[in-house]
């Protein structure tokens, strides 16, 4: 081993964790706390504050990210911890070491100091780069289990897998550190303060991961920042699970800054939700796989359709607004695609190498063809001529045009005109049919793994923070790392060339566009690929 590689092996990094051995007088339950660590007591280097402008408008204050650097390039990303903010915490020993369950286990907790990171493709010389707290079961914990009042809220569309989760944070709570009182937050961020609650037990959540949707309903917008810390404040809850995207995890980000504000002992834990996974760091979002699995069904029904009759064209509209991950993943799985438009590649219809004379080439090659539109894909052609093209939803998300339609009515047009080849085109949209499916195995699973992560995050006294796999160990992510910006196709890696192989379409770039392209993307941006086979 050489020497650079062996001291990153055996240097450890020097920053300073809570000590888990330290027991604390015991405190009343549910208290509100206002004093804050002198530095001396400080888990973590801290800066000041930033001021920025929550979801609402209003403005507000947030902490500087916790940084801890170490040597030969160590950078750990650190989540916020009530300790942070709130002095002489009692701590608890971890019910788990005494849990049948767990009798079996040879290590029953994760070492305080392990972390997670970020890239594993490296050379010799490279540094050790960005790391995020490993998540697991801690030996010591904040809060004891008769202590805990816990509530979880499920925002934005839905997903296949949101019931699973539900289940495994209530079952998970119960079974494995005793807590017996969990509420549900029905209908989103606003049934805080304007719907009814539901008392959650692993009897009443039972068999819920059977069935698609949420049990708690959801909803877009409706986050009033003091309106929903009120009514965690008044109800004693001081644990908030908040299942949801990047718009809803912005939100949660806003709760716990003003739970750290008021100083109260409530740790705010996300579970990043997207069907259409286009959540940054983390491997990928739950739901994710059932999707393709279900688009995968689609598209072999129009397959089926096309090859039925002369010259036939299945076009299936599937989801993706900024994000191609599920077309290209159903397109790749099927096999049965010979042309597939995601919003990353752009594309032209009509000229030499556009789509009207892809089309016509293949029609005359294979007789039929299947076509996946991603529903982001192509807005640009109908934003000039539609004035609510900027309009947004409730989450504060672009209203999308319906291109995939539109796309399969020009194509119809184009032929009908040129009167050299009559098509019978198939317009199949499936999208709202694969959001409210149960979630399949492997999402079950992931969503099981999720959920505990988010607990034992939570009784770990971590707050202000969101987990996910990076690189196949579970971690506590700051919220802002996933909310910074969206996860992207790289359509010039390997897995975009295996796509192009799979349908043998143009990629609609001219050597400039690609040129272009391969300057603006850096290496190592698409998680997926690290999943994919080399």
């Amino acid at each position: 081993m050489d020497s650079i590689s062996s001291s990153a092996a055996f240097i450890t990094p020097k920053f300073r964790c809570f000590d888990p051995t330290n027991t604390y007088p015991a405190t009343t339950n549910h208290r509100r706390y206002y004093s804050t660590l002198p530095s001396s007591c400080s888990r973590s280097p801290r800066g000041g504050n930033i001021n920025t402008t929550d979801v609402m408008g209003n403005s507000t204050t947030t902490a500087e990210p916790k940084i801890v650097t170490g040597d030969c390039g160590y950078r750990l990303e650190d989540v916020p911890h009530l300790s942070d903010y709130i002095h002489d915490l009692p701590t608890y020993p971890n019910p788990l070491q005494d849990n049948p369950a767990y009798s079996v286990v040879k290590q029953h907790f994760v070492n305080v100091a392990d972390t997670v990171a970020q890239k594993i493709v490296v050379q010799k010389d490279s540094p050790r780069g960005t790391h995020f707290r490993r998540a697991g079961p801690r030996q010591k914990v904040y809060f004891e289990s008769d202590e805990v009042h816990a509530c979880i809220v499920t925002c934005g569309g839905l997903c296949p897998g949101l019931n699973t989760v539900i289940r495994e944070i209530v079952c998970g709570l119960y079974h494995m550190y005793g807590v017996t009182r969990v509420l549900g937050i029905e209908g989103g961020y606003k049934g805080f303060y304007a719907r009814n609650t539901i008392p959650l037990t692993p009897k009443v959540v039972n068999n819920i991961h059977k069935r698609g949707g949420t049990i708690l309903g959801t909803s877009r917008g409706g986050h009033d920042t003091s309106k929903i810390v009120d009514s965690i404040q008044d109800r004693g809850i001081n644990q908030v699970y908040i299942i949801g995207g990047d718009g809803t995890q912005k939100g949660a980000s806003v709760i716990f800054e003003e739970t750290r504000r008021r100083g109260l002992k409530v740790a705010v834990a996300g579970i990043p939700k997207t069907i259409d996974n286009d959540i940054p760091v983390i491997d990928k979002s739950f739901g994710f796989d059932t999707a393709v699995e279900e688009a995968q069904r689609t598209i072999n029904a129009a397959h089926v359709e096309s090859e039925s009759v002369e010259n036939g064209i299945g076009l299936v509209k599937l989801m993706g607004r900024h994000s191609g991950f599920i077309a290209m993943y159903a397109t790749l799985a099927s096999r049965d695609v010979d042309c597939c438009l995601i919003p990353e590649s752009p594309f032209y219809l009509e000229g030499p190498g556009g789509l009207f004379e892809y089309i016509e080439k293949r029609l005359k090659e294979n007789g039929h063809m299947v076509i996946v539109v991603a529903e982001g894909a192509g807005q640009e052609f109908l934003s000039e001529n539609i004035r609510t093209i900027d309009k947004q939803d409730d989450s504060a998300n672009k209203q999308l045009q319906d291109v995939s339609f539109w796309i399969s009515q020009k194509i119809k047009d184009h032929f009908s005109k040129q009167q050299k080849m009559t098509i019978n085109l198939k317009y199949i949209d499936p999208t709202y049919m694969i959001r409210a499916i149960p979630s399949n195995a492997s999402d079950n699973v992931y969503c099981t793994l999720l959920a505990h992560s988010a607990i034992h995050g939570a009784l770990a006294g971590y707050t202000g923070f969101t987990v996910g796999p990076v690189n196949g160990r579970h971690a506590y992510i700051p919220f802002h790392r996933i909310t910074e910006r969206q996860n992207k196709v790289v359509i010039t890696d390997r897995m975009w060339a295996r796509w192009l192989s799979s349908t043998n379409q143009p990629s609609f770039f001219s050597p400039k566009q690609l040129s272009e392209k391969k300057a603006e993307e850096e290496p190592g941006e698409n998680h997926i690929e690290d999943l994919a086979i080399k």
